[in-house]
């Protein structure tokens, strides 16, 4: 058995670097700079200040925001330690929390493992749509959510809020051009009504545009794996009166990408006939009342989703004459309505507060959420070999598969301050998860979870300049069925349906801002045990006909992730800014039945190693130049195979100039042209033995553009 130690994951490189960071920890600065601004953290059930949070967050604010030239939660994960994704065509629709989460952007699941909220709305499971233009904040909270998301939270949170109106008119509009079509506008704006001052609205639209980075060689076009994406956002804050505030929050999402990523020779070249679709249609409101009275305060948080997602490819990435002799053609589609209603409600007591005697805190709520989604799914198929005897392989499935869900919580927190800078805190949710599934294949399911979850945490004002923390968390996911297989067969009956899964999580952490200084660091060690561990294994039924290529979960017997992350944002001096963040991480998961080889290894989409270092230097006024370099370390593409990506090590450029109320940028994002993979299938494909090979997924190669904004 291998033997895993945090040191076997640390090469000499990131060992000093670590050493460097940490000696700057300890060793006090005095730089003459203005104090850092107070981040606020938004997505807990109160805001409090970033220095007194009680478990591992990373926090983009607006100005960092502003400062990367793609708008999309997608490149910005490149920043964030121990954070990953699953990209299928167009955009990921899943994240990975230190090397937990969905693995594949094309299967739909009841719960996903990483949560993702954007203004309150629920979109677990639908990241695509997680466009960052006229974003306020974007916090990461590693770690289970079990007292504050529950079943959608087990290894962490994605905390989105967009800019709130303001109480003055105030915008800005954005243009964008760069290589490959590369194509955006964005506009926002809003303030308060001429005839009523206690209302405040902002509008945000932003539509971007690219062809891609591949070419179709047999359809001769260079735009087959194409994106056109708009969001409009609107957003009323409404102040009823002089304790009720109104908040309303109206979204919508139009994600339209081509399909046609993968090859056959793993080139860029692509050579499908019938390139399909990766795309997603939402829309989404929200409505938050606020309601404040001496001693206590009233939340209530109402909100529904309606998605129609489209998943459609070649399913023999190949043409007619590629294929000759055979004839080899395939095509997969399934078309996803998802809605979703959800509402919670809050009572919270008066903050925390040593000088006004307020040593207890408490929240009480409930939940509800009520979910379904329907599947039509069509595969297509023929296969004739002609130098084969056998009749002709004919496939032509049409079916339907629907699926409802109805989840109720209770959750509590409660903190206490045993002085002024100690308190402990103690968080609870109980959850009861109730689903029905059938299909026209004749597969009915009714399963059911009740789940408990929560987390104790002590934090230590240790200075005015050092905080520390200490915490255990219980976090989990509800279990489920594998969708619409088909499976009847003794081999895979019992795999049909799999249990929930748990996870403790323990942290140790500190945040440091130093004195006189605009410099801060956040450090954290971590320790997760999971049980019955939820794994996705692919496998391929016949190997004769790769439509029979499919996903099942199952339940490991257990599985462990230990590591650290660490960050560090500096002004040196007036004119620089600097920042580095290192994620480290050992993952092993024990027992799987389907991938058995597999038993013990470490877990898929888990890279032992992520690292972002960038700067911001203003050598004039107006004039500035930014440059971060960011990467992973090589992971396993899956739990049913042991084929991985390379290490990659990318680099982002950009130049600007700032006069007034403008801003101009050139940009160049991958500025090395790094050739890399982020996600990989290994199945057989090619006719006529059909071979098991690796396919896969290239991210993105070198981009520049222009952008301008204007500022009002």
């Amino acid at each position: 058995m291998q033997n895993i130690t945090l040191s076997n994951c640390i090469n000499p490189y990131f060992k000093t670097l670590m050493i460097g960071l940490i000696s700057i920890a300890l060793i006090p600065l005095h730089i003459d700079a203005t104090e850092i601004e107070e981040i606020i953290v938004k997505g807990s059930y109160r805001e409090i200040s970033l220095e007194k949070n009680d478990g591992s967050l990373f926090v983009l604010n607006e100005e960092q925001l502003k400062a990367e030239p793609i708008k999309h939660l997608e490149q910005l994960s490149f920043l964030i330690p121990n954070l990953n994704f699953a990209l299928s065509d167009g955009r990921p629709r899943y994240f990975q929390i230190r090397g937990i989460g969905e693995q594949s952007g094309y299967e739909g699941t009841p719960n996903s493992s990483v949560g993702l909220m954007i203004d309150d709305i629920d979109f677990s499971g639908q990241g695509g749509i997680s466009s960052s233009f006229d974003m306020e904040q974007i916090e990461v909270h590693r770690g289970p959510q079990g007292s504050r998301m529950g079943a959608n939270a087990l290894a962490g949170m994605i905390y989105m809020r967009s800019k709130d109106p303001t109480e003055v008119f105030s915008g800005l509009s954005e243009l964008m051009v760069g290589s490959d079509g590369i194509r955006s506008t964005g506009l926002a704006f809003g303030g308060p009504f001429e005839d009523n001052p206690d209302a405040q609205y902002r509008i945000s639209i932003r539509q971007d545009k690219s062809d891609g980075f591949r070419e179709n060689s047999y359809l001769n076009r260079d735009d087959t794996t194409g994106k056109d994406e708009l969001t409009a956002r609107f957003k009323l804050n409404y102040q009823l009166n002089e304790s009720t505030d109104l908040k309303l929050l109206f979204q919508k999402s139009d994600f339209e990408a081509m399909s046609d990523s993968w090859t056959t020779d793993g080139s860029l070249n692509t050579l499908s006939d019938k390139p399909g679709f990766d795309s997603q249609d939402s829309n989404s409101y929200g409505m938050r009342i606020y309601h404040e009275r001496e001693g206590v305060s009233f939340q209530s948080l109402t909100s529904g989703t309606n998605s129609d997602i489209l998943i459609s490819y070649d399913a023999d990435w190949s043409n007619p004459i590629d294929s000759a002799p055979y004839t080899y053609d395939f095509f997969s589609e399934t078309l996803r309505s998802r809605k979703s209603f959800n509402q919670e409600f809050r009572l919270l007591s008066d903050p925390l507060s040593f000088e006004s005697n307020q040593t207890f805190a408490w929240v009480l709520g409930a939940y509800y959420l009520d979910l379904s989604e329907r599947n039509d799914i069509t595969d297509l198929g023929t296969y004739i070999n002609p130098s084969s005897t056998r009749p002709p392989y004919i496939k032509n499935v049409t079916g339907t598969r629907n699926y409802d869900s109805k989840n109720k919580a209770l959750f509590g927190s409660f903190d206490y301050l045993f002085s002024e800078t100690l308190t402990l805190s103690f968080g609870m949710r109980w959850e009861d998860w109730e689903a029905n599934y059938s299909d026209t294949f004749g597969e009915q399911f009714n399963p059911d979870d009740q789940m408990l979850g929560g987390k104790l945490s002590l934090t230590k004002a240790w200075s005015d300049e050092t905080n520390v923390y200490a915490s255990v968390g219980r976090g989990y996911k509800s279990g489920g069925f594998n969708l619409g297989t088909g499976f009847s067969d003794e081999l895979y009956a019992d795999a049909l349906i799999y249990d929930p899964e748990y996870l403790w999580n323990y942290e140790v952490g500190i945040n440091r801002q130093f004195s006189g200084s605009d410099t801060n660091l956040d450090a954290v060690i971590f320790y997760s045990d999971r049980k019955d561990q939820q794994v996705m294994a692919s496998t391929q039924v016949d190997p004769n006909d790769p439509n029979t290529f499919t996903f099942l979960t199952q339940n490991a017997a257990s599985g462990k992730n230990y590591g650290m992350e660490l960050s560090i944002k500096s002004q040196p001096i007036d004119a620089l800014n600097v920042y580095a963040s290192i994620g480290l991480l050992k993952t092993k998961v024990n027992y799987l039945d389907l991938t058995n080889a597999q038993n013990g290894r470490a877990q898929a989409h888990a890279p032992e190693r992520t690292f972002a270092i960038g700067m911001r230097w203003y050598p004039l006024e107006s004039l500035y130049l930014g440059f971060d370099v960011n990467g992973k370390s090589d992971f396993y593409y899956s739990d049913s195979h042991d084929n991985q990506s390379s290490s990659y090590t990318l680099a982002n450029l950009v130049m600007g100039y700032q006069m007034e109320q403008w801003n101009y940028e050139f940009w160049v994002r991958n500025l090395f042209d790094e050739y890399y993979s982020l996600r990989g299938f290994y199945f057989g494909n090619v006719p006529p033995t059909f071979p098991r090979t690796l396919f896969e997924r290239q991210g993105d190669l070198r981009h520049m553009g222009i952008s301008v904004r204007y500022e009002f």
